[in-house]
């Protein structure tokens, strides 16, 4: 039995995203957890002698924005086969989804932001949660249909730990497609930066051992050809899930990413599972 963290945020599509986790948990034989998360800062301010304020105003329409959110989960998974439970925290939002997805197989999470105010900018939370957790994150497609964990799975490959770490920590989902392929692109001229590459015969190898017989598809691009060249990928294998390792350079708020890793969070149509 699996454990998917789901995030729940107070905006337009949480019954259908709702439904996404579902199917991950139906699949599964796992268990949904259902995590909403208000910042302490959402509520507060301070002065300039150091006082904290709680903001009355704020803090009721917060409060309400809470018992929708939990209103609008509980009516949708009632019905459902599936064991749940629902929990309202506070705290920082990505440590304390960082902190409560230690425990998990999967953490379900938006590029979307959500209706109120306090969740913050979608990619910066995510590549918060990228860097804090050691738990994957899956972040739901843009086409606006139920994932299905069954349809086939591609895995972004560049031989790096990131990479590595992402197939390492996808092996429950990827035993459920229906096939996988393993996307390696070979960036001309790439400056090696020191660290252990893991050539694609081992990954191979690793998936075959855990009764995974994946396909490999190589292939020489630029670099910003890339997310492109995977999407190409995903959309003529049918796939509903593109596995890859998250990377990045800078840790000014969403430019945390590097190239693909960013565009692909921007804007991907099928699920991301992403580890670092």
């Amino acid at each position: 039995m699996t454990t998917i963290l789901f995030h729940a945020q107070d905006h337009d599509d949480l019954e259908r995203r709702l439904e996404d986790a579902l199917a991950l948990a139906r699949a599964s034989s796992g268990h949904l957890s259902c995590v909403h998360v208000t910042p302490a800062e959402a509520y507060v301010t301070f002065d300039a002698f150091g006082g904290v304020f709680v903001m009355d105003k704020v803090f009721e329409s917060i409060m309400d924005t809470e018992a929708r959110v939990r209103a609008r989960c509980e009516a949708a998974l009632k019905t459902e086969d599936v064991s749940w439970d629902y929990e309202q925290i506070g705290g920082p939002l990505a440590l304390s989804l960082a902190g409560r997805a230690g425990l998990a197989d999967l953490l379900m999470v938006s590029r979307r932001k959500a209706s109120s105010s306090m969740a913050g900018h979608p990619l910066t939370v995510i590549g918060d949660l990228i860097r804090e957790s050691r738990t994957p994150l899956f972040i739901p497609g843009d086409r606006g249909v139920v994932h299905d964990p069954l349809a086939p799975a591609v895995i972004g490959w560049n031989g790096s730990i990131e990479a590595a770490n992402a197939v390492r920590s996808a092996l429950p989902w990827l035993r459920l497609a229906e096939r996988v392929t393993v996307v390696r692109v070979v960036e001309p001229q790439r400056v090696d930066d020191g660290s252990r590459r893991f050539p694609s015969t081992r990954l191979l190898e690793y998936l075959s051992r855990h009764g995974i017989h994946a396909e490999l598809e190589t292939f020489d691009e630029p670099n910003d050809m890339v997310a492109p060249l995977l999407m190409e990928t995903v959309g003529a294998k049918g796939a509903g899930t593109l596995i890859m390792g998250g990377y990045g350079h800078s840790r000014f708020g969403e430019y945390w990413f590097g190239g693909v890793t960013r565009a692909l969070l921007e804007a991907c149509p099928v699920a991301l599972i992403v580890a670092h």
